[in-house]
């Protein structure tokens, strides 16, 4: 008997919308509850595609750090893999080398020494990637003997996955403030804040606060200083969210790595200037005595025995493999490439916004493709806050912010430069800046001003 496979049409009971359109249909869709009955894949489509038009676009986002364009050959790589569970590795376990490789080309990258066994995995992003240094550093404390208030020693412009990591294991947050000047940690104030309770120092390479490295090797100088006088042997943890794919190629000289011996583990976000799209951060550590063993789970009821240490456990592979499609795509000159591409643009712009007059750079680019900018100081009637709101209209979206406790007087705009961010593109973005910075001035009171908010980071990490 011969099967024949159910077409929907228009006038199918089953189907409640018109397939056409659903303005058309005279029936409203569900927002907050489960429709009673379904509608054609091409409906739920266009239903859902309608409400997205009302995002900005994520070309024109100079707010965000992660990535928003790839190339069509890597699209259909993670299209094809995104079944692939990442955590199941004896089902995949290709997809589990991928992973193990990424790691190895990583390490290699940040000058783990050869032979070091120097370990690591993928997460969901830098900010799991942060928990689970964190968690090491702690079980390290622990397994010391210490049994007094953990601490942990950080600026006050770390990205909020440090405060919930803190306020997470109960460990005391020492935050060193900025000062004019000064907006991220150095050697001399990390040690003071130093005693026997703190479980390591973390270092920003990058911070997205403004875009500028802190000096690792000056605050491993400091701690070795401290140590060698009698004080406690304080390890590092460098949030390398965006500068782990930007220093090794563009400041090959600076020392921030596991060239530094102070330095136990290294993250990074693979999303970000890894260059694939959202989800996937990378955690290295220096060699297996710097990830405790009690941390490290073993599971057999996927089929096989397997090592797991994350805070997520289900998970899509495919951005795994995009990440190591990316590092044979592109190789280390790709990627110098790029990222140098990305600081020309970045240079560009904080150059001509600085010679604009409206402006004051903060930071200018030259360490991320980032930078920081406030109005000049005889700037009056309108604040950055109005100049963001304004270039919505265009659908430029540049985040208006006050920094850090001790500095929150001074509000800055920032942006971020990422691959696909072209030449072209930022000078359209320059003659944006300029019109509307003067059409605030010349008509200042045709505005409302937005309430200013405290700085918080996070939400692209």
């Amino acid at each position: 008997m011969a099967l024949h496979r159910k077409v929907d049409k228009p006038d199918d009971p089953d189907v409640d919308i018109n397939p056409l359109y659903v303005q058309e249909a005279g029936h409203e869709v569900p927002m907050h509850t489960m429709p009673s009955r379904g509608m054609l894949p091409s409906t739920a489509l266009q239903v859902v595609r309608d409400e997205l038009t009302l995002d900005g676009n994520p070309r024109l986002n100079l707010a965000t750090f992660v990535t928003t364009w790839m190339e069509p050959q890597a699209e259909v790589l993670i299209t094809e893999c995104l079944g692939k569970n990442m955590i199941d590795k004896d089902e995949y376990p290709q997809t589990a080398e991928l992973e193990s490789r990424c790691v190895s080309i990583l390490a290699n990258l940040w000058h783990a020494r050869t032979g070091s066994e120097a370990t690591g995995c993928s997460t969901t992003g830098s900010s799991e990637a942060c928990m689970l240094g964190g968690m090491a550093l702690l079980w390290r404390w622990l397994a010391r003997g210490n049994t007094g208030q953990p601490n942990l020693v950080m600026g006050a412009n770390v990205q909020v996955c440090w405060d919930k990591f803190c306020r997470y294991w109960r460990i005391e947050p020492r935050k060193v403030p900025l000062e004019p000047g000064r907006l991220h940690l150095t050697g001399p104030e990390a040690v003071a804040r130093c005693d026997e309770n703190t479980i390591g120092v973390v270092a920003i390479l990058g911070s997205t606060l403004d875009g500028s490295y802190e000096p690792v090797a000056g605050i491993s100088h400091e701690l070795d200083n401290l140590a060698a006088g009698g004080g406690p042997d304080v390890p590092i943890h460098v949030d390398a969210a965006s500068g782990g794919f930007i220093a090794p190629f563009l400041h090959p000289e600076l020392v921030w790595d596991f060239r530094v011996p102070r330095v136990a583990s290294i993250n990074a976000s693979g999303h970000k200037y890894g260059l694939v799209y959202p989800g996937v951060g990378w955690v290295v550590w220096r060699d297996s005595q710097a990830l405790p063993e009690d941390l490290v789970f073993k599971v057999n009821y996927l089929g096989g025995q397997l090592p797991t240490f994350a805070l997520n456990f289900s998970r899509s592979g495919a951005q795994v493999a995009a990440q190591y499609y990316n590092f044979l795509r592109l190789g280390f000159e790709g990627y110098r490439r790029v990222q140098q591409a990305c600081q020309d643009v970045a240079l560009h712009l904080s150059s001509e916004i600085a010679g604009m007059g409206q402006f004051e750079l903060l930071t200018d680019g030259s360490e991320l493709p980032v930078f920081t900018f406030q109005l000049a100081a005889d700037q009056a009637g309108y604040s950055v806050f109005d100049l963001s709101e304004r270039l919505r209209t265009r659908g430029w979206l540049v985040p208006a912010y006050t920094l850090p406790d001790n500095l929150t007087g001074t509000a800055v705009m920032r942006i971020v430069v990422r691959n696909g961010f072209s030449r072209d593109l930022a000078d359209v973005f320059l003659a944006d800046l300029l019109r509307d910075s003067r059409a605030l001035a010349a008509h200042p009171r045709a505005h409302t001003p937005l309430a200013p908010e405290p700085f918080r980071q996070g939400f692209a990490h």
